[in-house]
Formats: C-alpha cells, structure tokens, sequence
C-alpha cells in the first residue's frame, strides 16, 4: 500500500508542473490528455485501485481524487491564462490613449444638390420618375418632335451604342441607314415621353438623372452630366404656373432675394420656349447680374399627338436645367472637373 500511495504526490507534481508550463493551448489540451485523458497516466493509476485490499481502498481512493481536483483547478487556471493572451493584440497596446474615432462618409455635393431639388419640388406635389440610360431615338428625340434632321441627331453631339441583337447591313453602304438606334440619352426628358405613355393626365414629375453628350471636357463642359427635368401636365395649365413653380424652386435653392426673367427661346419639344435667366446675390458674386440656368416652355402639341394625349383637353409645361450649374454656383466652384476626381481634400468642404 504505501507504494502505491507513493506514486501519487510525484505523478501529481510533474503534472502540475507540466500544465503550469504549456506555452499554449494546444499544448495545454495535450498534457490535460497525457494525464487525465482516457489512456492517461492518473487514469491508469485510478484502475490499479480495484487490486487493493477492501480496507485500503477509500484512502487511497480519497488520495487520487484529491490530486485530481488539484489538477483540474490547474487546468482551468492556465487555460484561462492562455486565453486572455491569445486574445491581447500582437502588438503592444497603450489602453490609456484616447480612442480612435471612426470617420463618417459624406454625401457628394452633386448628391446633396440632387436632393434639394427633389425635396423643393416635392412641396408643391411632384414625384420623382426614371428612366433608362441607354435609350432609343423614339424616345429620345422623335417622340419629342425633333426629326432626324435636327442638330440635336447630329452624331457629333451624342453617343450611339452598337446594338449587336440587330441585323447586319445588307452592304457597307447600307450601315449608316441601318446603323442602331440605342444611344446614351442626351437628356432626361425621354423619362417624359414614357410616363405619359403610360398614365394618363394629370402628370407631375420631375426626372433627375445621368445624360451624356460628346462634349470635350474643359472648366464648364462633360461629357457626362447630371440634368433634372420638370414636367406638368393637366386642364388649363399656362406660362403663369410655369413661371411660378420656377421662381419657386430657384428662390428655394438659391435664396430669398432670387429674381428670374424669361427670354424667348427655341425648342423643338415646346411652343412657345424660353431660356430661364435668374439674378441674385450669388451671380453678383461672380460679377454678373444676370446668369442663364435652364431651359422651359409649353409642351408641343404634336408631342402630345406622339404619346396620345388630346391636345385640345391637355396643356403642360416642362423645363430643365443642369445640376452642376446649380452646385457651382452655391458653391462657388469654377471648374466642373472637380466634382468627377474624387479628391478627398475638395469633397470634404461640402
């Protein structure tokens, strides 16, 4: 008996002495196993118990399970150790130092102009439309009363797209005659056209959005731009409510004191058409009194006769103007490029 009472103490101590040790915890679960696993050696001894004489057994019994609670709390401690380190930074950390504050993200200056201009026209009753950015010359431009012989179709001024689903000509001199009519719209007054096909009057939208042109990029010019197109339509609509909904969104966006002037303009899918002049303490900042902004006028009839509308029951207006524009003057910017480069030192101002 006292030899078997004797391997007890020196089993435990190299066991504590190994689990004290263990550099991680893989190598902790490994000396748990070694000793206190299934083919462990404390376990092994535990079985050598059934030899023992009748009255030996609690002693001895009461000895081991002593040594095991020993290493059990051992365990638990060091793992616990070990956790705590696999946890802490690798590198070494001064948690006295104030925290490090996570920087917000900005709306682009284009987005907050946007969403002025909707939320000025969502006052006096219009909902926002939209509309494919690749779009047809039906509804680009023949819808809207331009034919194919107006500048407007001139290919120097827009962005035609291959489309690949159509025929091939008959012979290179057919393909210029039989060449696609997708192109990237050059206005957002094509979303016009396909709101009126679908519903009937009253109609009161506005449509802002992405347009293309094949303009050479300078200081004022791109060849993508952001354009917001206003449309009203319903009985007895005039020039009066077409004057007044502007005046109303321009005083909104550009202040108080804001004066508009109309001046009599041409466009093919009004009649009549007016250039939109607008005077304020921002245009007498950059030394004029008077700074064109958009474009306006009453609906064609004959755009009314392309998408069914009865233009003797119905009149409306429309008009739009570039979103650009509208954020370099109130911000004071004098070149349109800077909006387009993501530089974090200019989109950080707004």
């Amino acid at each position: 008996m006292p030899g078997f009472l004797d391997q007890i103490e020196p089993l435990k101590q190299a066991a504590l002495s190994e689990l004290r040790a263990a550099p991680d915890l893989a190598a902790l679960d490994q000396s748990r196993v070694n000793f206190l696993g299934a083919n462990g050696k404390f376990t092994a001894l535990l079985k050598q118990l059934s030899a023992l004489p009748k009255e030996e057994k609690p002693l001895a019994g009461k000895a081991i399970n002593t040594a095991k609670a020993e290493l059990a709390a051992a365990l638990t401690e060091r793992r616990g150790e070990l956790e705590l380190k696999a946890a802490l930074p690798k590198e070494p950390t001064d948690f006295t130092l104030p925290g490090r504050r996570r920087v917000l993200g900005k709306l682009h200056p284009l987005t907050q102009t946007t969403e002025d201009i909707v939320r000025s026209f969502r006052k006096i009753g219009f909902v926002v439309a939209d509309g494919p950015e690749i779009e047809d010359e039906y509804h680009c431009f023949d819808a809207l009363n331009t034919p194919a012989d107006h500048p407007a179709r001139d290919l120097q001024d827009t962005f035609y797209v291959q489309d690949k689903t159509a025929p091939a000509p008959a012979s290179p001199d057919a393909g210029e005659a039989q060449r696609s009519s997708l192109l990237l719209r050059t206005h957002t007054s094509s979303v016009q056209i396909r709101v009126m096909q679908k519903q009937q009057p009253p109609v009161r939208i506005i449509v802002p959005g992405r347009v293309y042109r094949r303009d050479n990029a300078d200081a004022t010019h791109n060849p993508t731009f952001h354009q917001v197109e206003g449309l009203y339509v319903d009985r007895n609509v005039t020039v009066g409510d077409l004057k007044g909904t502007v005046e109303f969104v321009f005083k909104e966006l550009m202040g108080s004191e804001t004066k508009i002037r109309f001046r009599p303009h041409y466009f093919s899918y009004t009649e009549p058409s007016f250039e939109i002049d607008f005077s304020s303490p921002l245009t007498r900042k950059m030394g004029k009194e008077w700074l064109e902004i958009a474009g306006c006028g009453m609906v064609h009839p004959q755009v009314f006769e392309n998408v069914g509308y009865d233009r003797e029951t119905w009149t409306g207006w429309a008009f739009g103007f570039g979103i650009e524009r509208i954020a370099m003057i109130r911000y004071g910017i004098n070149d349109i490029r800077l909006f387009y480069e993501n530089d974090i030192r200019f989109l950080r101002q707004f």
